[in-house]
């Protein structure tokens, strides 16, 4: 059975060494972070994120509310020592619940299965488009008619499962580099372009005439579902 993947940002060593031990002895896979810098960048493949508040650099609510519009289906946690309702009401604006510090780490894991429960059916196991079978657990592309297995680099998964993540959407470049880069673009930066010409090439029945990641042309990319 896969293990499900936990995003936990908090940047006090103590405290994140022995939640992160607790939640894996729990049989999650944890992964963590002592800033909100990366969370962007390897949220995708996690099924719930952890945020503290108090983060070095961007605080914990700004990831959350970053986290929250591109993943809107992953449910988001937020721990902290602030007990003030105002905080509290700030952080559930776009969290999904909220729990004050010390807790008790049987509350934060039954918090943890309770959400991963409501959220379990909003997202897909797996998304039919063209030929493609994509099943987003897994990161794991088939081409249905050959019944082959396509094997992308992590940054084109990457940039596809962001595409996906915005059907019928037209996203600019602008967008999809910040989003998938975490950096500015820089006009006249060919990377995004070769990146999407190979995707082309593994995803696309013909790329010269593709029919999954279409040009708008002067705009940017966009995926029909």
């Amino acid at each position: 059975m896969t293990k499900q993947k936990l995003l936990y940002i908090e940047d006090d060593r103590e405290i994140g060494s022995w939640t992160s031990a607790y939640l894996i002895d729990r049989g999650y896979d944890v992964h963590w972070l002592t800033s909100g810098e990366q969370a962007l960048q390897v949220i995708g493949g996690c099924d719930l994120a952890i945020l503290d508040v108090m983060l070095p650099g961007l605080d914990g609510f700004t990831v959350g509310q970053r986290l929250k519009k591109e993943f809107p289906h992953t449910p988001i946690l937020m721990l902290s020592a602030r007990t003030a309702i105002d905080d509290k009401l700030h952080g559930l604006q776009f969290a999904d619940d909220y729990v004050t510090k010390p807790f008790h780490p049987d509350e934060l894991a039954a918090r943890i299965e309770v959400l991963l429960r409501r959220f379990e059916k909003q997202t897909p196991a797996m998304i039919k488009l063209k030929h493609l079978h994509i099943y987003l657990e897994e990161n794991r592309i088939v081409d249905n008619n050959t019944e082959t297995e396509i094997a992308l680099t992590g940054k084109q998964y990457h940039i596809f499962s962001y595409l996906l993540r915005h059907p019928n959407q037209i996203l600019t470049k602008e967008q999809l580099y910040e989003g998938v880069w975490g950096a500015s673009y820089i006009d006249g930066d060919k990377t995004l372009m070769v990146h999407i010409r190979h995707l082309r090439e593994k995803l696309e029945r013909n790329p010269g005439e593709p029919d999954i990641i279409e040009t708008i042309r002067g705009i940017g990319y966009r995926v029909k579902q």
